[in-house]
């Protein structure tokens, strides 16, 4: 039986929620396109749609928004920022930028160049999403185990070392600006990596002269896994475990919205300071000065507080026990899940929901409809609306393996009663699954189409 751990906080401050009719979601979804993205977020009951920038701060860091430091250059909020970032992950040189993929714009802006390779164990959306629209090419070098969403393999989001080292051979060093691996690994399930699997990737990345950068918006989530999980590592502590990964790489782009606890910023961490200094100039170019990179001096404030936050053990053993309670909860209730379950999010199995919908028509997206539609819940599809795309060539879409429905849960949001309501509806859509439909598309852009795109059901 599924159980549940207390959270090691009180809550403070509370923002109410209202329920709508069956009917009044069907008509916002019609609206909105039957993309979830396009709704108002008033309109959803229980916000599932991700844990980018969706969770609650703390009272220090709420304390420290009233205490940044709002000067245009060389803020002390900065310098607090990058001490946060220094003592945690060991790189040197830090530059905050707006979010996460501002630091991915402003990165592969210097380093990629068209018809370039970029490899990873699997590359998230918006990472996909930049590197093609510098000309470049994503490729996804996950394990085998990572395929299969019954397979219980602790490090499912390890990259397959061997397949990578074949694949620059192949592609040819002068072909791979940089190479990265991604931890958890979102699009993949939320699943972890091993500490020893990036070192084994690193020692790839280096022995060919590749700057290897970790893609970190979920470090800490990470490294609980590997102390939990991972011989040798029981008794060390999160930080430590942090510095052992970072010291493999070149560089880090982190989300600060996930493992930070904030609401907006993120950041690009190196080591190389000829580097930092063509990112400190592409960063005034986009994004702000370099001590602001585009966020305000409190938002550096709560950044440099919610960094030592986010790797406290009590906050990551509720974390990681708060996930899986919905997950357990909801195989207990017949609906499959992808195992084990990750860090921040649960992963409905859509093939196996909705396995009567081709990949043309959306299953997932189906899935995410239905709980709208049924329960107000918003969830994100992560199968062939992100992630299809069209062979460069011959132009035929390629789908991918896994048809998923994510279920992000904020941080220190939601409580276990909001979870149980959560199961009751999916279990409901898992038992009417028979009458779910499939969606074609009626507009989208070239990239990162998910986020805009609009739809209508398949009749018959």
């Amino acid at each position: 039986m599924a159980t549940f751990s207390p959270e090691p906080f009180r809550i403070k401050s509370i923002e109410p929620i209202a329920q709508s009719s069956a009917a009044d979601r069907e008509a916002r979804l019609a609206e909105a396109g039957y993309n979830l993205f396009n709704l108002r977020a008033e309109d959803v009951y229980i916000d599932l749609l991700t844990d980018s920038g969706t969770g609650a701060m703390s009272a220090n860091q709420w304390a420290g928004i009233m205490l940044g430091d709002e000067s245009y250059a060389g803020a002390r909020s900065f310098f607090h920022f990058q001490d946060a970032v220094r003592d945690i992950m060991g790189f040197e040189w830090v530059a905050p930028t707006h979010q996460g993929r501002g630091a991915e714009n402003v990165l592969f802006s210097l380093m990629v160049k068209s018809g370039q390779v970029i490899p990873n164990n699997t590359h998230f959306d918006t990472t996909m999403g930049n590197i093609l629209a510098r000309g470049g090419n994503p490729t996804n070098h996950v394990i085998a185990e990572a395929h299969d969403p019954t397979n219980a393999h602790p490090f499912k989001g390890n990259m397959d070392v061997a397949a990578l080292e074949a694949f620059i051979q192949k592609t040819g060093v002068e072909n791979i600006p940089l190479g990265m691996t991604t931890i958890t690994n979102n699009s993949g399930g939320g699943q972890p990596v091993s500490a020893e699997n990036i070192r084994q990737t690193a020692e790839v990345y280096h022995r060919y002269g590749i700057p290897f950068f970790i893609d970190a918006c979920r470090f800490a989530e990470n490294a609980y896994f590997i102390k939990q999980r991972e011989a040798g590592y029981q008794d060390k502590a999160i930080r430590e475990i942090a510095r052992e990964i970072f010291a493999l790489a070149d560089g880090c782009l982190m989300s600060a919205k996930k493992d930070a606890l904030v609401n907006i910023g993120g950041f690009l961490a190196l080591r190389d300071e000829a580097l930092y200094r063509r990112v400190a100039q592409e960063l005034t170019l986009r994004e702000g000065f370099p001590t602001y990179g585009g966020l305000a001096g409190r938002d550096l404030e709560a950044m440099a507080r919610g960094l030592y936050e986010g790797i406290a053990e009590s906050y990551l053993a509720y974390r990681i026990n708060h996930t899986r309670y919905l997950a357990d909860s909801l195989v207990e209730a017949g609906v499959p899940v992808m195992q084990p379950p990750g860090g921040h999010a649960v992963y409905l199995d859509a093939k196996q929901i909705a396995g009567h919908i081709p990949a043309a028509q959306f299953p997932a997206q189906a899935v995410c409809a239905a709980l709208y539609q049924q329960g107000g819940i918003r969830g994100v599809e992560l199968g062939s609306m992100m992630f299809a795309h069209q062979h460069p060539e011959t132009g035929a879409w390629i789908y991918p393996d896994l048809e998923l429905v994510r279920l992000a849960i904020p941080r220190r949001v939601y409580t276990q009663a909001h979870l149980d309501y959560v199961v009751k509806i999916a279990k409901q859509v898992m038992d009417n699954r028979a009458q779910l439909r499939g969606y074609r598309m009626t507009y989208q852009t070239k990239f990162l189409r998910h986020f805009t795109a609009r739809l209508a059901p398949i009749e018959g």
